[in-house]
């Protein structure tokens, strides 16, 4: 009965928001950093960190740690929260500043001259690769700035684009771990890419780099990018190869997911079992262009509309993962946004179905919303405002779109990050 009663009571627009915000709630550092942390070693604890959720992590860590710390996170510009020992630096995202250049800096020096009695806790979160970044000698911040934009255009998955950024870094790719040894390193992380792929985590800082110079030139040529002559010539000269497996640098290093998409996904799935409805985990690990994974999800969505396959209504979809955008237009919004219009588009104003789409940081792609929300009105309620959704989409437009019709997601910095989150609710009726 409390079910039905939920169910009642909330609308399906309530639902959705409920389950992301719970998905959110999940992934908080102070709810899991607590039962990773060791007992303090015999002689200096050194804090450091990048990502958007680095400098709440940071903060968790010190309600919880017993004994003297000191340190250095950098994360996202807003996303800075107080802490007592540990200094919280901020930079840009996605792409990188100077003042990402200087923490980078900074956190490399707090790492030098360590002994083996010392302990560094990293604290890894998504964005950490632009947020600390530090190019690779003869590479001018300028040119580092111009590959991170031409790989956010041009298709690439995260594993390709931190291949690249691996390889033009003197941070990444385990590369910080290499210069805190002999210092034991324990990096807790938290997950925002498909698969839980340490290495590429903020390009994987304190992971073991198996990929190589030939790698990183193979996707460029795979995607025509255009980059500056100074990151051709030090990718082709393929000097000083990031540290792999075997590096006995990496030999005292511990990495640990404390929060992972599958998490999340989980904690929605509650929710909707709450509310009445059957949660079907579709992947916590979903990759390629958010308009084509739209259609496959609105695909799937119609064929348990019609068919009653592979889940019966009252049910909800939920997914995970990372999607890309191929810019072709010159419109605002991020991978999430494109996702929602896309379905949008694909689902034609079927009468039972709503979705959301939102990245779990709070931030999609560079705007200040979170995602958004579709609703069987989204079309009807778009051409009535005089909005065309295929031009909009067209266009990768669709934050316009959706400020339009007041259907974005705006909650500001979430101080995580677990990546997308997507739940597509199907009732069984028709309910408004």
């Amino acid at each position: 009965m409390a079910n039905i009663h939920n169910q009642v009571q909330s609308t399906p627009e309530v639902v959705l928001r409920k389950m992301f915000d719970a998905a959110v709630a999940s992934a908080q550092p102070l709810i899991n950093i607590k039962q990773y942390l060791p007992s303090p070693p015999k002689g200096r604890t050194i804090i450091i960190g990048a990502g958007k959720a680095s400098a709440a992590m940071a903060h968790a860590l010190e309600q919880h740690w017993q004994g003297p710390i000191s340190g250095v996170v950098v994360t996202r510009y807003g996303y800075a929260v107080a802490c007592q020992h540990i200094t919280i630096l901020e930079a840009s995202h996605p792409v990188p500043d100077m003042a990402g250049q200087q923490a980078a800096t900074d956190i490399l020096a707090t790492v030098s001259d360590l002994s083996a009695d010392d302990l560094v806790i990293c604290l890894i979160s998504g964005g950490g690769s632009s947020l600390m970044s530090l190019p690779a000698e003869g590479i001018s911040f300028a040119d580092k700035q111009a590959v991170n934009k031409t790989l956010l255009s041009c298709g690439a998955t995260i594993q390709e684009m931190n291949c690249i950024r691996k390889h033009i870094s003197l941070v990444k790719g385990g590369q910080l771990a290499a210069q805190a040894y002999p210092a034991r390193v324990l990096s807790l992380m938290i997950s925002d890419v498909p698969g839980d792929d340490m290495s590429s985590i903020a390009s994987g800082p304190t992971v073991a780099d198996n990929s190589t110079f030939a790698d990183a030139l193979n996707i460029v040529r795979r995607y025509d990018m255009h980059l500056p002559d100074s990151v051709m010539a030090y990718l082709q000269q393929a000097q000083n190869e990031t540290p792999n497996q075997d590096d006995y640098r990496l030999s005292t290093t511990k990495n640990i997911i404390i929060a992972a998409p599958q998490m999340s996904l989980e904690a929605a799935a509650e929710v909707a079992i709450e509310h009445g409805y059957t949660p079907l985990i579709l992947g916590d690990s979903i990759e390629g262009e958010s308009r084509d994974v739209a259609l496959v999800h609105a695909g799937i969505a119609q064929q348990v509309v019609r068919h009653a396959q592979p889940i019966k209504p009252p049910c909800i979809l939920l997914s995970g993962g990372e999607t890309t955008v191929t810019l072709k237009g010159n419109g605002r919004g991020g991978r999430n946004a494109e996702f929602a219009l896309s379905l949008a588009v694909a689902l034609k104003s079927e009468p039972n179905i709503w979705g959301i789409a939102c990245d779990t940081d709070g931030i999609d792609g560079s705007e200040d919303n979170a995602g958004a929300v579709i609703t069987p009105t989204t079309l009807d309620r778009a051409v009535a405002a005089g909005c065309k959704a295929i031009d909009y989409l067209d266009n990768n437009d669709g934050y316009s779109f959706f400020e339009t019709l007041g259907d974005l997601v705006m909650t500001g910095p979430t101080m995580t990050n677990v990546n997308d989150f997507r739940a597509i609710l199907i009732t069984d009726q028709n309910v408004k």
